[in-house]
């Protein structure tokens, strides 16, 4: 196989699969619109529990919309690969060793797609619920970015609890610890960004984030999808 064909079906690899799970999302809407709702009605909540001061609900806006952002976007890790697994179609992506790269890849960014990219965009209406005094831009941003690498850190998790009949629980175990330091610098930069601080140091890190695993979490989710589906 010449570089030019080999470099055509890794092309058309990720274009198919990326129809594919787009087509798929807008047949079953309720995988990607739950984690919305859940991101809206949980932000919601917060100015009854803690109260309708502006001044309480700023200091309070950045870590919350982050938080909020994380586990919406956890929520609907699950079933990132569990569908592929239970119709057989992930055996037969196993069977192309060169192409699984691409078929991770191109469902971690039908993932972003239906689901990070909401959350981005619907995030300054709710950070205008809760006060939030400035900053929007670099909320739009950081969560832009951090979303993103969320996608592609949780497609590991997912792949390795695919062939788990319970695997949410544990799948949450496996990567929220690696959530914290994006959520840190996350929030660190909206919190910057809002009080009038330079935030180019915690953009800069996120995109370090962002860059590590887009070159890493689809090949650590491809060596997972071979060792679960043929322990299977």
């Amino acid at each position: 196989m010449t570089a030019e064909t080999s470099s055509r079906a890794m092309t058309g690899t990720f274009g198919a699969t990326l129809r594919r799970d787009l087509l798929l999302a807008a047949r079953h809407p309720g995988d990607w619109i739950n984690p919305l709702v859940f991101f809206l009605i949980a932000i919601s909540l917060i100015p009854l529990g803690v109260g309708p001061e502006s001044k309480v609900l700023a200091v309070l806006a950045p870590g919350v919309l982050w938080v909020m952002a994380l586990l919406a976007t956890l929520l609907s890790l699950d079933g990132l690969f569990r569908s592929d697994f239970e119709d057989g179609a992930l055996e037969q992506c196993l069977v192309s060793p060169s192409l699984l790269y691409f078929t991770v890849l191109a469902k971690v960014v039908a993932h972003w797609l239906v689901t990070g990219l909401p959350l981005t965009l619907l995030s300054p209406v709710l950070g205008l619920m809760l006060s939030l005094p400035g900053g929007y831009g670099t909320l739009c941003l950081s969560l832009l970015i951090g979303t993103a690498t969320m996608s592609l850190v949780g497609a590991v998790g997912a792949a390795l609890t695919v062939s788990l009949q319970r695997g949410g629980l544990l799948l949450s175990l496996i990567v929220m610890p690696l959530y914290v330091p994006i959520l840190i610098f996350g929030a660190s930069a909206v919190n910057d960004a809002a009080q009038g601080v330079e935030v180019g140091v915690p953009l800069a890190i996120l995109g370090a984030f962002l860059a590590l695993a887009l070159a890493l979490a689809p090949m650590a989710a491809s060596a997972a999808l071979r060792v679960c589906v043929d322990s299977d």
